[in-house]
């Protein structure tokens, strides 16, 4: 390479935006269960959810969630950056309390801090390059004493165990999870954490962290 010439541009690692389009266009969502999670359920059920908090859903996809708030009187601010995903969401959400923006979560911020995340499907979509990116994300949108509510994707494949990656979803093992939510920046609670079955051999733990 000469002096003049211009290096190429890296890829961006992960899925794209067109990636996801494609797949909310052409209902490719096999991780939709088609209704709320019922670890949302249960978090809400406990209280931990309330009308006045401020509340973030990054990667809101179809929206279950945005409408389960939304019918408990809660509004939350749903993010996606996905135009497809956006305009279902609306459509879930109608007229129910709540919004949803076209928005890229590793640059948007709040207008306020806020009180919990619910952070169930955007970190297993992308790419652990931006993962360190992400975890800065969630700490600094939160004020100090505010929860994320967070669902981790257990999606191991055999191939791991060579050190390749493979997703969305990538899987978010509980040591990996450890390192990138640290004690010294986040409250863990005790294990066992709830676990629930999700399709094609997957499973979530579920795990409410304190902000420091």
């Amino acid at each position: 390479m000469s002096s003049t010439d211009t290096p190429p541009t890296a890829k961006p690692a992960g899925p794209s935006q067109a990636f996801w389009q494609e797949r909310f266009e052409q209902g490719q969502t096999p991780w939709d269960r088609g209704e709320a999670h019922p670890q949302l359920r249960a978090w809400l059920a406990q209280g931990l959810l309330q009308d006045g908090h401020a509340i973030a859903i990054p990667g809101c996809g179809r929206g279950h969630e945005l409408r389960l708030l939304g019918e408990a009187g809660i509004a939350a601010v749903g993010l996606d950056y996905t135009p497809a995903a956006v305009e279902l969401a609306r459509a879930q959400l109608g007229c129910l309390p709540g919004r949803v923006e076209l928005a890229d979560v590793l640059a948007w911020q709040p207008p306020e801090a806020l009180d919990r995340v619910y952070e169930q499907t955007c970190l297993c979509a992308l790419h652990p390059d931006h993962w360190l990116r992400y975890a800065e994300q969630l700490h600094r949108w939160l004020k100090p004493g505010g929860l994320l509510l967070s669902l981790f994707m257990q999606a191991r494949r055999d191939s791991a165990g060579s050190g390749v990656l493979e997703g969305p979803p990538y899987h978010g093992d509980i040591n990996a999870m450890r390192a990138l939510f640290p004690a010294s920046r986040w409250d863990w609670p005790a294990p066992p954490y709830p676990i629930t079955p999700h399709g094609q051999g997957w499973a979530e733990l579920g795990v409410a962290l304190r902000r420091r």
